[in-house]
């Protein structure tokens, strides 16, 4: 009887001793995830801040040369609807991101994206207004001027790069899964951050009425731009993922084409605030 106990209790602990093994291997397998050599895309959603900024307007043969100080500005995300953010024919309309990148190594990725935002600048707003005017087809408009007061009426100038601001850039990111901080681990569900810089083209579509001229509105590569980013997603099952990003830029476009004239220009820079609402997945080829 005694030999059977004996015999008994070391089946019982050799049982337990391999269910333990089993669990620590499991444990280690769901805790590592790679990633180095995975694609991955997003397509989103974006709201927008941007810093007042000064637009200096300069017109063919000196028709004009004149500089408005901080003009206000804000952007015009489209009001939700399914038909607008899901359907495959208007989902470009609302403000959005998107992007595809590449893992090159086990946490740091790569990617090319549009930022797609929407300027406005808002209407008859009262800014300070230095230059001259000679040849606006409005003689109330024609005069030098020397820091005064200007409303920024409709017959003055309307100006929205709603087309959009389109940032156009290359990513590089630091990627870390974050979940088992907080005792998070499981091979269906992870928790990842992501930090990086980014840098790029601007290639607005940019509608412009100033004074009588004809409504200009056409793509044209305006200027560069540079941004920092911070992220954090949910990933489920491995491949897909929900993400937030909150990523912060300096734009600077000192060719902002104004009228059919292509002596006609602008130029402004500003600073950017954006928040963004991401769907994504990652796979191998």
């Amino acid at each position: 009887m005694k030999n059977k106990v004996i015999i008994g209790s070391f089946l019982l602990m050799s049982i337990c001793a391999f269910s333990q093994e089993k669990k620590t291997e499991d444990f280690k397998k769901v805790d590592k995830i790679t990633n180095k050599g995975k694609f991955f895309f997003y397509w989103g959603w974006n709201r927008a801040n941007y810093s007042n900024s000064d637009i200096h307007f300069k017109g063919d043969n000196g028709s004009y040369d004149f500089t408005l100080h901080n003009v206000r500005a804000k952007d015009r995300q489209t009001p939700f609807s399914f038909n607008d953010y899901f359907n495959p024919g208007n989902i470009t309309i609302p403000q959005n991101n998107y992007r595809i990148g590449y893992f090159l190594k086990e946490n740091y990725t790569i990617s090319i994206g549009v930022d797609h935002m929407k300027y406005v600048m808002v209407a008859d707003q009262t800014v300070k207004i230095d230059g001259v005017i000679t040849n606006s087809g409005n003689p109330d408009f024609d005069k030098v001027y020397n820091n005064e007061d200007r409303i920024l009426s409709k017959d003055f100038l309307q100006l929205e790069h709603t087309d959009g601001l389109n940032y156009v850039n290359v990513e590089f990111r630091r990627f870390d899964e974050i979940g088992h901080l907080i005792g998070i681990n499981h091979k269906n569900f992870q928790i990842n951050l992501s930090e990086g810089l980014g840098a790029g083209i601007l290639y607005p579509r940019t509608d412009v009425t100033l004074f009588n001229q004809e409504r200009h509105d056409e793509f044209h590569i305006a200027g560069w731009g540079a941004s920092a980013v911070v992220g954090i997603d949910l990933t489920f099952f491995k491949y897909f993922y929900i993400q937030s990003d909150l990523k912060f830029g300096y734009i600077n476009m000192p060719d902002v084409q104004t009228t059919y004239n292509p002596n006609d220009g602008a130029s402004q820079s500003f600073t950017f605030f954006q928040r963004n609402i991401l769907i994504g997945g990652r796979f191998r080829i």
